[in-house]
């Protein structure tokens, strides 16, 4: 119990400490989103301060002291009022991020489970064939890893949607289907997210094979494995029981440090390809100066890092207690 309670207490520490940052730093930054909404409008002459008071209220901009700006921002936040969007005025900006999240949540879910099992499958079969002709695909692996998202992504685009015109390079689906539950629009979102998810797969499940490879070569020379081999035990057995069961347990670990990295990929990835999710709307948000929405989205990227992660330890405190008795 103190484990659970002790990586909870760090995961509160480590959300508030976000939560804080993402008031603060929109407040250290010239200009506001009236100065912006004012500019677009290209108004002519000053606005009355009576107007522009409003804006700032509807905004949530105050001159109050930053202590009493943080408490109603703190009280805000658990209403999900982050004020509204400036590039989609008047839309209240958690509105706009609650449209991206399913499109980005379905592309970056299903393609980090993907590179997950291909990573840890494929991994724990090299490290078992270890020595082999296999080993020859380790350089490709760490070429890979070691491609920039954008460039790969760009890499990609060319290839497969300018070169060959298999696949989309832009957007989430076909502009001439009305968004709804159906198949005809479902099979539309797939084939526009087979690139951008194939993007996300190719670079991040090298990491993963190379990491597991590696402890599987580790595993290998334990005694434990060693007995079961000289008890006669059938290969099969040994590998999958023995040897890759006790190879995963830091693949978990591994797992989590690297969520963070995905999910910057995929800011990235969704940029490259216009796919309209949480990365694609945190650039039009910078390029318009949607403080509002920018808060937003830097917010929810940081809270699903901050919970998948306190998801993992938990479930790697179950799966290994000599980590809950060394802590």
């Amino acid at each position: 119990m103190r484990y659970y309670l002790r990586k909870l207490g760090f995961y509160l520490i480590a959300t508030w400490i976000a939560i804080t940052l993402n008031f603060l730093l929109p407040r250290l930054v010239k200009g506001n989103p009236v100065d912006v909404i004012l500019a677009k409008t290209q108004s002519s002459g000053p606005m009355p301060p009576e107007a522009r008071h409003a804006l700032e209220l509807q905004f949530g901009l105050s001159h109050d002291p930053l202590i009493v700006q943080y408490v109603h921002y703190l009280g805000n936040l658990f209403t999900g009022n982050f004020g509204l969007s400036v590039s989609n005025y008047p839309t209240p900006a958690i509105d706009v991020v609650a449209q991206a999240i399913p499109w980005t949540l379905v592309l970056v879910g299903l393609s980090t489970v993907i590179s997950y099992i291909i990573g840890v499958v494929f991994g724990s079969w090299l490290g078992w064939k270890r020595g082999s002709w296999t080993d020859g695909l380790l350089p490709v692996s760490t070429f890979i890893s070691a491609i920039p998202y954008f460039w790969l992504a760009l890499v990609l685009v060319y290839i497969f949607g300018l070169t060959l015109h298999w696949f989309p390079v832009a957007g989430g689906y076909d502009l001439n289907i009305v968004p709804a539950f159906t198949p005809e629009f479902i099979g539309s979102a797939i084939y526009y997210g087979v690139l951008p998810a194939f993007t996300i797969v190719l670079a991040s499940v090298s990491g993963q094979l190379l990491s597991t490879r590696n402890m599987m070569v580790s595993t290998m020379a334990e005694d434990y494995v060693t007995t079961a081999r000289a008890k006669g035990l059938r290969q099969r057995r040994v590998f999958g029981s023995y040897a890759m069961r006790n190879a995963l347990l830091p693949s978990v670990a591994g797992f989590a440090m690297s969520l963070g990295f995905i999910v910057n990929g995929s800011v990235v990835t969704e940029t490259v390809f216009s796919y309209p999710g949480v990365g694609f709307t945190l650039l039009q948000a910078v390029q318009n100066n949607d403080y509002p929405l920018m808060q937003a989205v830097f917010l929810v990227i940081t809270l699903a890092v901050l919970g998948a992660n306190l998801v993992v330890d938990i479930v790697y405190g179950f799966i290994d207690p000599r980590t809950r008795l060394a802590n």
